[in-house]
Parts: structure tokens; C-alpha cells; sequence
């Protein structure tokens, strides 16, 4: 047996020819047979981008980028490589972890278009951290951390969404500089680490003629793009002065509460130009893009009003965006916060922070949402990872150092699921807190097979 990395170079350029091909065969795994030789290969996420490839199988490891804890372990933030290998002798048990040193409010990260990095990130400082994933999957060493995010963008701080572009990634900021506000920006880099381009959120005076710009107003958030549409779209949430306050005193400051952002903005892909800003109230998060080839729509949340957000093409070739269902009982503001949606769009998880809950929408009528399962989890829940077959969900816990429940309520976890289309069953449940950990955020899937041909 040979072994061979996938080059950005191969990928690239596959990524140009065939990204629609890409997206029409993510639930039937053709794309693995395109990538790998006919050779299946292993599971990641539904929620990665299109340009990365889209495998299936079963993972190997899960990558949890961490938050320190003062006093618990080492402190730092660090990512804790978990084994998912049923039969294996560590078996949901960490077996590696990479510290960065210090605590930087660890929050997202992503995986280049090759696959043999990962990008992390820390809201506070805006520092951000490189993983080699491909010379050891079962062990990533940090192999560069870029230190002048502000400086090289131009004042965009608190990188959060990292997102695979050929050979390049796009990353969402939530807040600048100057004012710690929501004002911020999207910024390109290439994958091995030069600072590329600056991309400003549209603002009224940025933009006076764009249509919805009367609602623009400059936040960012998520961002996902639908290639075979030529089209891109952000969310917004809010900015440094924010998420750096404890979430109880921010509840109660009439200030704060007005500091969140109410917009998706629709981008050209190709020039990075802003098409179309859609007023969407609430604060909404993550975006997720149906898979199909003819479904041209996505779905967000939004965290303060409790709603599932329709982004689609109507009849006319129109981008339209619409509130489709709501999320528990709104006036309990469950706090949604992460979203997955299958790999046939037939389904959508959605997590909620305040009560621990996960619930599943069937999502066929894209129009009409129905809720058809729930379950909690634990007292506090953030981040959902499922595999492209459906069959296993992971979940954790934290969503920011300040805003996570205190004494008994302050779980943090990662918890594995198997789902029979039913039921969910757990597999694991990985306590961060007693492995002195930290807090457990975003999740990631590796495989040594996946280098492999």
C-alpha cells in the first residue's frame, strides 16, 4: 500500500470542474469514488464546505477545539483529539492534545480545502492557530500561529467561521478594533497563511444602493457558499464588547441587547461583492446550504427570537428569505444555537443552549418545518457534528467562557449518539470538566485512512 496526501494543487482544480457534482453526490458518496479511486473513505460533518472532499464512512477521531479553564489542567486552549473507533481500547477517551498556551476564547475552526490543515481560532485576542492533521491524524502538532489578524485585515478582530475556499480560506470576524462593536468584516487568506484580501460587511453608507441596505447593519457571523449558484451568504451576531461580558448582566442591559445583529447578507462568490442584504431579526447564526443539486436554499436560526430562516430562490430567480418555524416556545428563548441539516435535506438538527435540548425538524417542505423528535442532552448545549450517512451525532457543550451556566449547570462534555431514524442512543459521553480539560466547542472529524490510497 501506497500512501499519498491530497495536494491543494488536486483539489483545486477538482473543485473548479466538478464542485456541482460534488454537491448532487454528498448523500450517495460519489464524490468519494471520485476522490479516493473507487476506495471508501471516512465520515466529516455535513455542515464543511463544498470544496473540501465529502467522504463517508466512519470517523476515526473527533478534533474538539477546547477552551482553558483557570486552574483546571494546563489552562491553556488546546485541541483534544478524541477515538471513535468502536472496539478500540480508548474508545471515546482523549488520546491527544495540543496546547496553545494561554487562554484566547477558543471558539471555531475549519479544515483547508486539502484537508492537511486546521485553522482555529480565538475570539479575544484574534489570534489564530494552524494544525498539521496529516502527518499524524491520530496526533496534530500546532505548526503556525498567525499573531497580526487586526493588523494584516485592517481592523477586523475576533476571527470566528473558518471556511474552505480552493486553496484559500475565507474567514468571518466578529467585531473591529475601534469601537469592539459588531461593524466587521470577512477575510481571505491563502491556506498557507498570507493575508490576501478584506472584505467589509455592507453598511448603508458603504452601499446606498444595494437592495435591503436599508437594513444593513454591518455584523457578521457564519458564511457558506453555493457554488453552482455563484452565490455566498453571512449572518451577523454580535461584537467583542458582547461576548466578552458575562451572558446574565448582558440580559439585562437594555444597551447590550440592542448590540445584535439582524441580517444575512447575499454575496457574489466570485467578487466578493454584496448582492442582496436580507432583514432577518433575532440574531441569526449558522448557515446551512442544502446539498441537492436543485435545492436552492438554506437554512439559519436565530438565537434571541427562536426561529427557523428560509434563504431561497423563488419562481422568478429571486433571493428571498422568510421565517418557516418556530424553535420550543419562543417566549422561554431556548437560545438556538448550532444547526445540521442531512446530508438529503430531509432533515435538520437543531440545538439550543438555555434548556439543553436537541430537536429535529423534518425539513422535506423546506417551506413548512415540522418538529418530529427532541431530546436533552445536558443542562447546557452548543455545538451538533453529524456523519454524511446519518447514522451517529455528537454533541458539546460550551459557547463562551462568559456566557456558560455557573456551579452544577457549567457541564461540558462531548457526547456521542448513534440514530436508528428514531431514537437517539448514546455511545459515549466524554466529561471535559473531570479530564481536566476545559470547555468543550466546535468538532471536528479526522481519519488516518483518508491520506491513504
Amino acid at each position: 500500500m501506497t500512501t499519498r496526501t491530497i495536494t491543494r494543487g488536486d483539489f483545486a482544480d477538482l473543485s473548479r470542474r466538478s464542485a456541482c457534482r460534488l454537491l448532487a453526490g454528498a448523500a450517495t458518496g460519489l464524490a468519494s469514488t471520485a476522490l479516493f479511486g473507487g476506495r471508501q473513505a471516512f465520515a466529516d460533518e455535513t455542515c464543511q464546505s463544498p470544496y473540501m472532499p465529502i467522504i463517508t464512512g466512519v470517523e476515526e477521531y473527533v478534533y474538539v477545539w477546547t477552551l482553558g479553564v483557570e486552574g483546571m489542567g494546563d489552562g491553556s486552549d488546546k485541541l483534544v483529539t478524541v477515538d471513535t473507533r468502536e472496539g478500540s481500547p480508548t474508545f471515546g477517551k482523549p488520546i491527544n492534545s495540543v496546547s496553545v498556551g494561554g487562554r484566547h476564547e477558543a471558539h471555531h475552526g475549519g479544515f483547508t480545502s486539502d484537508r492537511r490543515f486546521f485553522w482555529a481560532g480565538g475570539l479575544d485576542d484574534s489570534k489564530i492557530f494552524v494544525f498539521d492533521v496529516v502527518s499524524n491524524p491520530a496526533k496534530p502538532r500546532l505548526s503556525r500561529t498567525i499573531a497580526d489578524f487586526v493588523k494584516a485585515s485592517g481592523g477586523a478582530a475576533g476571527p470566528h467561521t473558518f471556511y474552505a475556499l480552493p486553496g484559500r480560506m475565507m474567514i468571518t470576524a466578529l467585531s473591529n478594533d475601534k469601537d469592539h462593536g459588531g461593524r466587521t468584516a470577512m477575510v481571505e487568506y491563502t491556506n498557507r497563511g498570507k493575508y490576501l484580501a478584506t472584505h467589509w460587511m455592507p453598511t448603508k453608507e458603504s452601499a446606498p444602493k444595494l437592495p435591503g441596505i436599508e437594513f444593513a447593519d454591518g455584523y457578521g457571523y457564519d458564511v457558506r457558499a453555493l457554488p453552482r449558484k455563484n452565490v455566498m451568504l453571512t449572518s451577523s451576531f454580535t461584537g467583542w464588547s458582547n461576548y466578552m461580558m458575562d451572558f446574565g448582566k448582558m440580559l439585562k442591559d437594555e444597551a447590550a441587547m440592542k448590540r445584535f445583529g439582524q441580517t444575512v447578507v447575499l454575496w457574489n462568490l466570485h467578487t466578493r461583492k454584496p448582492r442582496k442584504v436580507f432583514n432577518v431579526p433575532g440574531s441569526p447564526l449558522e448557515i446551512r446550504w442544502a446539498w441537492g443539486a436543485r435545492n436552492n436554499y438554506a437554512f439559519t436560526s436565530t438565537a434571541l427570537t427562536s426561529k427557523i430562516w428560509l434563504i431561497y430562490e423563488d419562481d422568478k430567480g429571486e433571493w428571498q428569505a422568510k421565517a418557516v418555524a418556530d424553535i420550543g416556545d419562543p417566549s422561554k428563548i431556548p437560545l438556538p444555537v448550532d444547526i445540521s441539516l442531512s446530508a438529503d435535506d430531509r432533515t435538520l438538527w437543531i440545538n439550543s443552549f438555555m434548556d439543553g435540548m436537541t430537536r429535529l425538524f423534518d425539513v422535506g417542505d423546506p417551506h413548512r418545518p415540522k418538529a418530529i423528535y427532541e431530546k436533552n442532552i445536558g443542562r447546557q448545549l452548543n455545538m451538533v457534528s453529524q456523519s454524511w450517512d446519518g447514522k451517529r451525532v455528537y454533541f458539546t457543550s460550551s459557547l463562551l467562557a462568559n456566557w456558560d451556566k455557573k456551579g452544577e449547570d457549567n457541564e461540558q462534555f462531548l457526547k456521542a449518539y448513534s440514530w436508528d431514524g428514531k431514537e437517539l442512543k448514546e455511545r459515549f459521553t466524554l466529561d471535559f470538566n473531570k479530564e481536566k480539560l476545559g470547555r468543550s466547542h466546535i468538532m471536528n472529524f479526522g481519519s488516518k485512512a483518508l491520506y491513504v490510497s
